[in-house]
């Protein structure tokens, strides 16, 4: 197979329609990867948003948050004017961070982390609806809920893992209550490390609430699929702005 060839499999890949599950999050990842893997290259305008919205197959509200994140963190830039457009930017050139040095700070691979998780989180949050729950279990779940809705974007990431914390000491193990306590903070320095998005912290606020009306109706499997969802949506975002 020529490189041609393989390029073209690649763009045939990387541009093909996303799951409607984390739409935002995995169209951010496919630009970002096709942006690392040079099917995209530096000083190469994007296409047209209506074709890359129908290529991905999202709306284009939703394509613009995930340009609009890859603009943040220097991968492309937007002219104006005659000529004018969104373009490619290196990440050789503007961005030379990372990947390697936060997995020797983490003692693990961002992979590694991420694995762990989607094999722990779903399971504390399937064991947790199995549980017969008190009121006081009930309402400290609508408060950490609450707490990681409504805070000030500095005050996010704590809310939000003891919302996970809330749910995994919910299943009554104590052994995975703390495997969880672990995963939140491999994913705390991992999150540090890309910029705080809007549009992924509004699709996070609605998993929350959904992960937790499952495990208030105890509905073990429905609990088990939206967390799932929510930390595939992590997943794919860290992907596609650190590997």
């Amino acid at each position: 197979m020529t490189s041609g060839n393989v390029e073209a499999l690649w763009a045939r890949t990387l541009f093909s329609p996303v799951p409607a599950r984390n739409a935002f999050e995995v169209t951010v990842e496919r630009l970002a990867q096709s942006i690392r893997l040079g099917v995209l290259v530096d000083g190469e305008q994007l296409p047209p948003e209506r074709e890359l919205a129908e290529r991905f197959g999202v709306s284009r509200v939703t394509l613009r948050e995930a340009i609009k994140t890859l603009r943040d963190v220097g991968l492309v830039e937007s002219r104006r004017g005659r000529g004018g457009g969104t373009f490619i930017v290196s990440p050789k050139v503007q961005r030379p961070r990372p990947p390697d040095q936060i997995s020797r700070s983490l003692g693990h691979s961002l992979e590694d982390a991420l694995a762990l998780r989607r094999v722990v989180e779903p399971g504390a949050a399937s064991l947790a609806a199995t549980r017969t729950l008190t009121a006081a279990d009930r309402a400290s779940l609508h408060y950490y809920l609450a707490a990681a809705t409504d805070c000030k974007p500095g005050s996010r990431r704590l809310a939000d893992s003891r919302l996970h914390l809330a749910v995994a000491a919910l299943g009554g193990s104590a052994s995975v209550t703390a495997v969880v306590a672990d995963v939140q903070m491999r994913l705390d320095e991992l999150l540090r490390a890309i910029p705080v998005i809007a549009a992924n912290i509004a699709h996070s606020n609605l998993q929350h609430a959904a992960i937790v009306d499952a495990i208030l109706a105890g509905q073990a499997d429905r609990a088990r699929s939206e967390m799932e969802e929510h930390v595939d949506g992590t997943a794919a975002l860290l992907r596609g702005l650190l590997s």
